[in-house]
């Protein structure tokens, strides 16, 4: 990241996208806006070579504070690690093909209060010791 590219995407976003992108990407850079998911994540390209590195040139903003990979859905994953040429917004094999029953895609809650725990039916084999008082006579 050189101080000109830093400088110029200052220029083309704004101080106030430049200075977010600082703090969450840790990288200065000015795209064309491609789509939003169910998230509110926004995703973006730069296909000029001059700026970007080949293969960095596609990347998301989160719209959550805390956030990781598995908010992003199966279709933009697939977009942003080039799997796919177009993103899901303009590509007509995601939009016509997807089966009615699939259930909407849902981030990995583990670690947080939503994250899936089992209950436990079966008595325990080893159970803990509890003292019988007795009344001295």
């Amino acid at each position: 990241m050189s101080l000109y590219r830093t400088l110029r995407n200052l220029q083309k976003e704004g101080f106030k996208t430049w200075w977010r992108q600082l703090q969450y990407i840790g990288d200065a850079k000015s795209g064309t806006f491609v789509g939003a998911d169910q998230f509110g994540n926004r995703y973006y390209e730069n296909r000029n070579g001059e700026e970007e590195i080949p293969g960095r040139h596609r990347w998301v903003d989160y719209a959550q504070h805390e956030y990781n990979a598995t908010q992003v859905p199966p279709e933009w994953h697939s977009w942003i690690h080039h799997i796919r040429k177009d993103p899901p917004t303009a590509d007509p094999i995601v939009q016509n093909l997807t089966p009615p029953w699939q259930a909407p895609y849902v981030e990995n809650l583990t670690g947080t209060r939503g994250a899936y725990k089992s209950y436990n039916t079966v008595k325990p084999k080893i159970s803990a010791w509890e003292p019988k008082v007795a009344s001295r006579s």
